[in-house]
């Protein structure tokens, strides 16, 4: 199972996935060329979202089409300081939006995940 990590030190953000930088996948779309961050709904956010699901998905199309709504359903609604996924968490996430993707409105922020994928439950540091 792979482990997804942000931490925020400073100004400078990490994310890695067991232990490794975490592609940022600018080459899919190149919302934050700047980097990731987490906590609002902008381009960094974005930029972390797309690559997470890139990653977990291991299918490009898939992740770029799912990415918005997993930044505003889970990434705008992380820790300032730390966070952390699991694969698992991911996967569920990834299967509440896939079942969502035909509705008009987004939902709120951190809201109608599965239990265990809500910002407030992941584990933090």
């Amino acid at each position: 199972m792979k482990r997804y990590q942000g931490k925020r030190e400073g100004y400078a953000v990490d994310v890695t996935v067991d232990g490794r930088p975490l592609n940022p996948r600018l080459d899919l779309w190149n919302h934050s060329p700047s980097g990731f961050e987490w906590g609002y709904g902008g381009s960094g956010p974005a930029q972390l979202a797309l690559a997470l699901l890139a990653d977990h998905l291991g299918n490009d199309e898939e992740a770029v089409r799912l990415h918005q709504d997993f930044k505003h359903a889970v990434v705008a609604a992380l820790p300032y300081q730390r966070w952390v996924f699991t694969s698992l968490e991911l996967r569920l996430a990834v299967e509440t939006l896939s079942a969502r993707s035909g509705a008009s409105q987004p939902e709120e922020t951190g809201k109608g995940l599965p239990s265990g994928c809500e910002p407030n439950r992941l584990e933090t540091l």
